[in-house]
């Protein structure tokens, strides 16, 4: 390997620094200053030469485990698709206002993807007719597209991002389920790898279909998603459908409060009753919920069309039940599991103004409107948690857990589709005792590269830069001669790390920082940059031929022989 090119940060455009730093500088600013991106339009970004290392190396290791793991092969399909398509199965109208539509100079209906089931249900169903020819597990790493209403935290939720994409394709449910337990494990090791915390949190299908998803998260304050997650056992999941065991309150003298909802249709009025408070001690509550803990999703179970954005729906149930609207109106009472006792009772003994199931705003209408009480299904009903859960609820799937509640970003999901795409497309194959094509069973799996830069950025990054997995870093050292005439005795270090240390430290790559910049300035932009180790020609080199090694995240500054690179880099290369 001696003799091998050396890189050269010279060679390399670093557009550093040129920025002022704000006093509270996130990993977004951090990026752009230490040159690895820039932002070309209002949730669109330029990656620059050194994000995109990160980024190759990123998919680099995706494209390994979705290879080698799973056996799927590469593809890239047209960003453009058809709008029929998506019409067929039902999706462009549901999800019109976030597409980028275009028609061309024939007036044909296109639009750039923000995903590609249509697409690929359409090639799979038009080439593959038997059983034989499954499982296909099929996969690219592609730029999307979506019209954000608010794009935000740079890469975190932008317009244009790469993404990569699996579609699994098998002749059975069960041969199905299989390859998805297949992809999870991928999926945690391909994490684990970059030596990243993340959770797998069981998560709603949504517009994408299918039955069963898992979203891969990691922790991050400014996350827009919550993750419950349990601290005895492995229970996981979003905090849209996560669950918890509501305690009933053993006392009947209990205090109410209600919010309030309306349907799309503006035909049903919400009345959601839960208690005032947990925990009560002296008379006093050590814990007071308010509307601000309604957990809207559990709400949209029970009634699907519930509007959930609306904070004042009254005045729109006015006009409904004052309107030609009148006969189809209807009020659901929809009451939480803690409250003990029958709605009426309970209301009967409730504290405050407006607690009743009509609202003391409007004039009751004549005849009555029908008032229907939720409180769960069949005789012996599981109460229902209408509440946000918190810290510290019993997890219900083991009996000695409790729940933990953490913001975190979404860096891939799984989804088991079933023949929500191939059923629609007319996507079959003849299987053995059939006359006719049967569906089908498709998966999808996806991961956000460009997002993941952002998120790992984010989750990593100190007061002094950036900082990086070294399986992801642009580079995974940097050598910083002291002055210029160092620069021959940095290539040799250089030329000794990778001949030493590649094999054994996951052919670590090093990079030589020749650029005609003072010792400080370079020293501030790998800081910067997360470059995670430096490896300085300074004072100890003129004095003893010995180099000062840095590694931040390990908190590790040392001076070595040259000699002793190759285990210390087999260490870091371990532990990072």
């Amino acid at each position: 390997m001696v003799g091998q090119v050396v890189s050269r940060l010279s060679k390399v455009w670093m557009p550093s620094g040129g920025f002022a730093t704000p006093a509270a500088e996130d990993a977004h600013s951090k990026l752009i200053r230490a040159g690895f991106l820039r932002q070309s339009h209002s949730g669109i970004f330029h990656m620059l030469p050194l994000g995109r290392r990160v980024q190759d190396k990123i998919e680099a290791l995706i494209a390994r485990h979705m290879e080698e793991s799973l056996g799927a092969s590469r593809v890239s399909l047209s960003s453009l698709s058809a709008q029929t398509l998506w019409k067929t199965t039902g999706r462009f109208q549901n999800i019109a206002s976030e597409l980028f539509t275009f028609s061309d100079r024939k007036d044909v209906g296109y639009l750039l993807s923000p995903t590609h089931e249509e697409e690929i249900t359409s090639l799979v169903g038009k080439t593959v007719k038997s059983y034989k020819e499954l499982p296909l597990r099929l996969y690219q790493i592609t730029r999307k597209y979506r019209d954000e209403l608010r794009p935000r935290h740079g890469l975190l939720r932008g317009r244009e991002f790469t993404m990569k994409d699996l579609y699994t394709f098998d002749s059975s449910v069960v041969s199905a389920l299989e390859t998805y337990e297949k992809v999870r494990v991928a999926y945690s090791n391909i994490f684990a790898e970059m030596k990243l915390p993340v959770l797998a949190a069981k998560a709603s299908s949504g517009d994408m279909g299918g039955d069963i998803s898992h979203e891969y998260h990691l922790p991050l304050q400014l996350g827009e998603d919550r993750v419950v997650s349990c601290n005895s056992c492995d229970y996981a999941a979003n905090e849209e459908i996560a669950e918890t065991i509501a305690v009933c309150e053993s006392s009947r003298d209990i205090s109410l409060k209600v919010w309030r909802g309306i349907t799309k249709d503006r035909a049903t009025l919400v009345n959601v009753w839960y208690p005032k408070g947990a925990d009560q001690v002296d008379g006093k509550y050590a814990l007071e919920y308010t509307s601000q803990d309604i957990n809207k999703s559990a709400v949209k179970s029970v009634v699907p069309d519930l509007i959930t954005d609306i904070e004042h729906a009254l005045p729109l149930w006015k006009v409904a039940v004052s309107g030609e609207s009148k006969s189809a109106s209807r009020i659901l009472n929809i009451v939480d599991g803690r409250v003990p006792v029958p709605l009426s009772d309970a209301i009967s003994l409730a504290e405050g103004p407006g607690l009743s199931v009509w609202p003391d705003e409007l004039d009751q209408p004549q005849p009555p409107l029908p008032m229907l009480v939720y409180r769960g299904e069949g005789e012996n009903p599981k109460p229902l948690n209408l509440l946000r859960i918190r810290e510290g609820d019993r997890c219900p799937q083991c009996s000695s857990g409790t729940l933990k509640v953490e913001n975190a970003i979404e860096l891939g999901h799984t989804f088991h589709l079933g023949t929500r795409y191939s059923e629609p497309l007319k996507a079959g194959v003849f299987v053995p005792h059939s006359k006719h094509r049967v569906p089908m069973q498709m998966g999808c799996h996806g991961i956000g590269i460009s997002r993941m830069i952002g998120a790992v950025a984010e989750h990593l990054a100190d007061s002094k830069g950036l900082n990086w997995p070294i399986s992801i870093a642009p580079y995974a050292c940097v050598i910083i001669p002291g002055n210029e005439s160092d620069e021959g005795d940095a290539m040799q270090v250089h030329q000794h790390i990778l001949a030493s240390a590649g094999a054994q430290a996951g052919n670590l790559d090093a990079v030589v920082d020749d650029r005609n910049l003072s010792l400080p300035y370079k020293l501030t932009d790998a800081d910067l940059a997360g470059f995670p180790v430096i490896v300085i020609l300074g004072r100890e080199w003129h004095a003893t031929r010995r180099v000062e090694v840095q590694c931040r995240q390990l908190g590790f500054k040392e001076i070595l022989e040259v000699k002793d690179l190759a285990p210390l880099f087999k260490h870091i290369h371990a532990s990072l």
